[in-house]
């Protein structure tokens, strides 16, 4: 059976050490299109590292010294970026395997230098005349918008280009629009003025987060990578879940939680733990479309896991205008929730189907794991001591980054080479490639906002569609979140909801913080959303399942995600909102009781199988205990526990 078993994984392209074919190596690149860049050999190889190291020594010199102007700061960003797009996503892949660049490649990339050089050669003049665009600033500004969202095809996807494209169109055809989506409209020489030559536009707020905080944030994870720190989080979550009923499945929840504070992306983090702990799933007896799921929900859930979060939320601490360590305070009780509904999510279908965990005797001990891979958590713990320190982002990543080298260098079997600490700033410079693009790309979406006016349009289209009905209003604004984000990168996705959608939430009294937390939330988890669902496709390329089957699992198992955010809007204390100690702990406990009625709900399972009827009820107060109220505490708490004395004396009496 277990010969049988380890066949069944290799013929799925995944063997028993977690090394995948190149098949599969092939579908991950492809839903994977941010971490999917050419690697050269040779010279071309060279070429790619030397601009690589230049960008993120840039980048640490600014980090350390202190950013230039804002313009001269993203100009550089987006030269090195833009130059690195062209060349590691290549016209034609079949050059990279002869180790050469494609003429077309290289010529693109230096005509896509060419406008951010401009601003930076020209500067003052272009500060002396302000608002006044020459026919050369034009032809310049429209060469370096069709740059970017060609550089968005390449490596963040067609989606982002559309929904660009889709905005750049309404800033010219406004004129010919019906009711009240109309506006005068922008020329050619407005629209290139706004967008590409002020910091509204390409070189806005998000294009400064990434040239700061953001790109030393990702190569920070990078050099946490490098120590092996990835292996620490699937040996530690062994350790403390492996032995546990469906333990392989708890190790992917808990190694995924931890995998999500050095990888900002669903699907890189699916990638990454999902090749070991998918087959251990499988090997255990879970089905294949669960097992997929298992990861791919922990996985997305990466993105809301403090101390680091996804990009989108440096994003949301520049929009709202709080520091960053406020947004991870506000974080910690949702994302617990989060993890602790896919955690009984795995436990109720561990119960149901019987699946026993690893024996403890073939589990490396606690003792062990701290003794040889402890030191590797040192930088975590460092970067959340600065947070909470004061520090600002920039310098606590600046720190992270040597203080991962040093901890790295006190073993011997961990300690980096010069040559791992220079691979570790060529990663970090590729793996900020897609956030860049993305970010520049949102820019020019918040810049046509901002023009024509048509967020606050929006936004009241929203309110009057949802009929001053509050509930429903944010019923529409959770599904507009998840459609933006089918297959849009989190952080444009938020960019987008976050100008268009949280407003309309604001203006009918919730919290700013509350409101944003709101859309970044959905934007997030639409990676596990049937149909366009990047994460769940992932983890069923891995698994052999079905992908749309892989989906609905993944998103039985992130109900959380779906509910938490209703909680926080009706009750912001969970995020630390005019809260004290008593609510925030009242409102958390209760919450995580429902979770256990919601999550048995979807799985069928409490203390023993549910049928329909436990299900029904075990759905009914699970929400009710989520709603921050004392009545409908009261009734989730009995309701619940009616449905568990049920089961209790029906599983008696069958025994």
């Amino acid at each position: 059976m277990a010969d049988l078993e380890k066949k069944n994984v290799q013929a799925e392209g995944v063997s028993e050490n977690g090394e995948m074919s190149e098949e599969l190596q092939k579908k991950l690149k492809e839903l994977d299109k941010e971490s999917n860049t050419a690697e050269y050999k040779g010279i071309c190889a060279k070429v790619i590292a030397v601009i690589c190291i230049c960008f993120s020594l840039f980048q640490i010199y600014t980090g350390f010294f202190g950013a230039l102007d804002a313009m001269i700061q993203r100009c550089v960003h987006l030269s090195f970026g833009i130059c690195l797009v062209y060349l590691l996503c290549p016209t034609k892949k079949a050059w990279v395997k002869e180790g050469r660049f494609h003429p077309i490649d290289v010529a693109l990339a230096v005509l896509a230098m060419i406008p951010p050089i401009y601003i930076l050669v020209n500067y003052q003049q272009l500060i002396l005349r302000a608002g006044t665009v020459t026919p050369t600033d034009t032809v310049i500004g429209v060469l370096g918008i069709v740059m970017i969202i060609e550089a968005a095809r390449r490596i963040v996807g067609l989606p982002i280009v559309i929904v660009v494209c889709c905005f750049l169109a309404y800033g010219f055809f406004g004129p010919y629009l019906p009711g009240p989506l109309a506006h005068r409209g922008l020329t050619i020489k407005q629209m290139v003025g706004h967008l590409f030559f002020t910091t509204e536009g390409v070189f806005g707020i998000p294009m400064g987060v990434s040239s700061t905080f953001i790109f030393l944030f990702i190569l920070f994870g990078a050099y946490l990578e490098k120590t092996g720190l990835g292996k620490f989080f699937i040996d530690i979550a062994n350790a403390i879940a492996g032995w546990a009923s469906g333990g392989p499945a708890k190790v992917a929840v808990i190694s995924s939680a931890l995998q999500g504070t050095i990888s900002g992306s669903s699907v890189a983090n699916v990638v990454g733990s999902g090749s070991f702990t998918i087959p251990m799933m499988k090997k255990l007896g879970y089905h294949k479309n669960f097992a997929g799921a298992v990861e791919a929900a922990a996985s997305t859930g990466g993105q809301l896991m403090p101390p680091i979060m996804g990009a989108a939320a440096f994003l949301m601490a520049e929009f709202v205008g709080i520091p960053y360590m406020e947004v991870v305070k506000a974080a910690i009780v949702p994302a617990i929730l989060y993890f602790i509904g896919v955690f009984l999510g795995v436990h109720f279908e561990a119960k149901k189907n019987n699946l026993q965990g690893t024996p403890r005797s073939e589990l490396p001990p606690w003792g062990k794991i701290l003794k040889e891979e402890g030191h590797l958590a040192i930088p975590l713990i460092a970067i959340i001591g600065l947070l909470a320190s004061g520090y600002t982002p920039m310098k606590a990543a600046l720190a992270g980054i040597f203080i991962s080298i040093a901890s790295a260098m006190l073993r011997a079997n961990t300690r980096m080479s010069i040559a791992d600490i220079i691979d570790g700033l060529i990663k970090g410079a590729r793996g900020a490639l897609g956030v860049l693009i993305a970010c520049s790309s949102a820019g020019m979406i918040i810049g046509i906002v901002t023009k024509t006016g048509v967020g606050l349009k929006l936004a009241s289209a929203l309110v009057d569609i949802a009929a001053g009905n509050f509930i429903l209003l944010l019923f529409c604004t959770m599904i507009t979140s998840l459609i933006l984000g089918m297959g849009v990168p989190t952080t444009a996705n938020y960019v987008i909801t976050s100008t268009i959608a949280a407003p309309a939430l604001i203006s009918l009294g919730v919290p700013i913080l509350a409101a944003h937390m709101f859309v970044f939330y959905f934007g997030i988890i639409a990676d596990i959303t049937p149909p366009v669902a990047l994460a769940a496709f992932a983890g069923s390329a891995i698994s052999g399942g079905d992908p749309l089957k892989t989906g609905v699992n993944a998103s039985k198992l992130g109900i959380a995600a779906f509910i938490i955010p209703y909680v926080f809007v009706l009750s912001p204390e969970i995020l630390g909102i005019n809260a004290t100690l008593f609510s925030v702990t009242e409102t958390t406990v209760t919450a995580l009781i429902g979770m256990v009625g919601v999550s048995g709900a979807m799985i069928g399972q409490l203390y023993c199988k549910a049928n329909i009827l436990e299900r029904l009820l075990l759905l009914a107060g699970g929400l009710c205990l989520i709603d921050p109220t004392i009545l409908t505490d009261i009734i989730g708490v009995v309701v619940l526990g009616g449905v568990f004395a049920m089961q209790y004396f029906r599983s008696k009496k069958s025994k």
